[in-house]
């Protein structure tokens, strides 16, 4: 189960990030740096809140991800420049600052090693995807990091699961050249290895995301009631959302996706 810490500011903020949510670099009281994601008004903040589903949920999956926390943005820490639509009154969410990582890019993932165990790891994460309907980490945009020293994908980004937090309509599922396993990365961990090998890992996945949807669903009731209410999202949509998840149809279906997909991309190969 994650821990989600509160912490708060405590000196001036001196970096943004170009990115599309505009992330600042926070200092906070266990002196350590996180990337911050912000609430930009007093609407509803369905991105913070998938931020916070999508971070819970893939501790629960074991996959790598940056430690996440609440974090309080004191009014005198945004310094001039940094952009000025924010609520104040509203927690940001905040991932720890690696160190010794790669940001896989089409220009970096040749450097991550092609290892069978790699390629297992960027299985977990596609199916995770395909189960969480993460529609944000594509062939052009891998929202991935890489440990070199310990050979591990770490996962980032949860703004666009939930079909781009789109809360209001039921998840659809992702296709075959909307995921990861359409990017130059599955490419190069999948090369020079005979297709029996990506299907044993496969069919070694089974068991896992099924022990992984109990683990998730056990964690329904305290993912619910640890969503600020300041993000101002009805809970009721939250609660479909996450019911939707663990529904059996839904589960089984994305099992099917992803295999299909997954038999798309080979083909492609």
């Amino acid at each position: 189960m994650i821990l989600v810490s509160n912490l708060h500011s405590i000196k001036q903020i001196e970096k943004q990030y170009n990115t599309g949510e505009s992330p600042v670099l926070v200092v906070c009281s266990d002196k350590e740096s996180y990337i911050c994601k912000y609430m930009r008004s007093t609407s509803a903040a369905y991105k913070l809140v998938s931020e916070y589903i999508g971070a819970c949920m893939i501790s629960e999956w074991e996959i790598p991800s940056p430690m996440m926390a609440m974090v309080k943005i004191k009014a005198e820490h945004w310094s001039a420049g940094i952009v000025t639509t924010r609520n104040l009154s509203a927690p940001a969410i905040g991932y720890k600052k690696l160190d010794g990582v790669i940001d896989i890019t089409p220009t970096t993932y040749s450097f991550v090693n092609q290892s069978e165990d790699l390629l297992e790891q960027l299985l977990k994460i596609a199916l995770f995807d395909f189960w969480i309907a993460n529609e944000d980490r594509t062939y052009n945009n891998a929202n991935l990091l890489y440990e070199v020293q310990n050979e591990k994908l770490i996962s980032i980004d949860y703004g666009g699961i939930l079909n781009t937090s789109t809360f209001e309509f039921s998840m659809s599922q992702l296709t075959s050249t909307d995921t990861i396993l359409y990017a130059d990365l599955f490419r190069h961990l999948s090369q020079n290895k005979a297709p029996q090998c990506v299907w044993n890992i496969v069919n070694g996945l089974k068991t896992y995301y099924h022990n992984c949807i109990e683990k998730c669903s056990n964690r329904i009731e305290d993912i619910k009631g640890n969503i600020p209410k300041e993000w101002n999202v009805p809970t009721t949509l939250i609660e479909e959302k996450l019911t939707q998840l663990t529904n059996p149809i839904w589960v089984n279906n994305v099992w099917d996706n992803f295999v299909e997909c997954l038999k798309e991309n080979l083909k492609d190969e």
